[in-house]
C-alpha cells in the first residue's frame, strides 16, 4: 500500500497546531485576588484561570480550604498581590498543595508588589501597630500606572513559563496597553473634580486610588489596621469630621458598614461603598469597568455635595 507523503506532512503539521493550541489554552493560573484573575485573562485569554477570592471577601483572611489546595496543586502559575497580604493563608496552600512549581518567584510564583514601588513602606513593624505591612500597602491594583507595569512583568513571567507562545503574550500585552492607556486618559479627565476632596475611609484599601486621583484620606474607621471601629474611636472621628469639609465616608465592598453608617448619620455625611475588585458590584465586570464604576460612584457623591 502506498502512503501519501503529502497527507502525512499535512497531518503532522495539523497535529502540531493542535498540540500548540492545547498547550497555550491549558496553562493553569491560580490568582489570589479577582483583579489578578482579570489581568491574567487580558494577557492569557485562553488559559485556565481560577480566582481564589472574590471582591466580597477580605483578602487578608482566607481559609486554606481543600478546594483551594486542589486548585493550587494543578497550577503552573500563582499570581498574588504580595507584600504579605496573603501571609495568613498562601504559605499553607503552598505547603499542602505539594506543588514545587509555585513556591518560588524564580519559577511559577508572581507577586504584583514585587514589580513596582509600593506606598507606605515601614522600616519595622510590631504588634502594637496592628495589621500593617512593612513592605508597603499591597492594594496596588487601584493605581492604573502601576498596574500597567505589573502587566508587563506578568507577561514576562508567562513567556518564561510558556516560551513557545511568547508572540501571543506580547501581542496581548500590546493590545491591553493600548486600551489601558486610552482609558487612563479618560479616567484622569473624569476624576478631575475629585482632586483635593477629603474622605474618611475604612482601612487603607483605596490608598493608591486616592493617591492617583488626588483625594485625601483624613480619617480611618479602624482605630488600628485590622481592628473594627470602636465606639470611642468613632466618637473621635465625629469630632474631627465637624472641623473639616469632608466629601464622604468610603468603605470597600467586603467591609462591614455598621460603623460607617453610625458616623455618617451623626456627621451628616454620605456613605459610599466602592467595589474592592472585579465583581464588587454589578458594573465591575473587568478591570476597565472596575475603574469606571469606582470613579462614577465617587463623582455621584461629589455632585450631591456640590448641589
Amino acid at each position: 500500500m502506498r502512503i501519501n507523503s503529502n497527507f502525512i506532512k499535512t497531518a503532522i503539521l495539523g497535529l502540531g497546531v493542535v498540540i500548540s493550541s492545547v498547550s497555550y489554552a491549558q496553562l493553569n493560573i491560580f490568582a489570589c485576588e479577582p483583579e489578578y484573575a482579570s489581568l491574567a485573562k487580558e494577557l492569557a485569554p485562553d488559559a485556565k484561570i481560577y480566582a481564589a477570592t472574590t471582591a466580597m471577601q477580605d483578602p487578608h483572611q482566607v481559609q486554606a480550604r481543600p478546594s483551594l489546595i486542589a486548585k493550587m496543586r494543578q497550577a503552573d502559575l500563582v499570581v498574588c498581590a504580595g507584600a504579605d497580604l496573603e501571609i495568613g493563608w498562601l504559605p499553607m496552600l503552598q505547603m499542602k498543595s505539594v506543588n514545587a512549581k509555585v513556591r518560588s518567584t524564580d519559577q511559577g510564583l508572581f507577586f504584583a508588589t514585587d514589580q513596582i514601588e509600593t506606598l507606605d513602606k515601614l522600616d519595622s513593624v510590631d504588634l502594637s501597630q496592628g495589621d500593617v505591612h512593612a513592605k508597603g500597602n499591597p492594594h496596588v491594583h487601584f493605581d492604573p500606572e502601576r498596574l500597567l507595569k505589573i502587566a508587563a512583568a506578568l507577561t514576562d513571567k508567562l513567556i518564561q513559563l510558556d516560551t513557545s507562545h511568547s508572540a501571543q503574550y506580547k501581542a496581548n500585552l500590546a493590545n491591553f496597553t493600548t486600551r489601558w492607556q486610552a482609558a487612563m486618559l479618560n479616567w484622569k479627565q473624569m476624576a478631575a473634580p475629585l482632586q483635593g476632596q477629603k474622605v474618611i475611609a475604612y482601612h487603607s484599601s483605596f490608598r493608591y486610588l486616592f493617591h492617583w486621583v488626588g483625594i485625601e484620606q483624613v480619617g480611618d474607621l479602624e482605630p488600628k489596621p485590622g481592628l473594627p471601629p470602636s465606639s470611642t474611636h468613632l466618637a473621635q472621628l465625629l469630632k474631627s469630621a465637624a472641623k473639616q469639609d469632608i466629601m464622604a465616608i468610603v468603605i470597600a465592598s467586603y467591609q462591614n458598614d455598621r460603623g460607617a453608617i453610625w458616623l455618617g448619620e451623626r456627621a451628616k455625611l454620605p456613605v459610599v461603598t466602592l467595589p474592592m475588585s472585579v465583581g464588587g458590584n454589578s458594573e465591575s465586570q473587568d478591570l476597565f469597568s472596575l475603574y469606571s464604576s469606582t470613579l462614577n460612584l465617587l463623582l455621584n457623591v461629589q455632585k450631591l455635595e456640590a448641589e
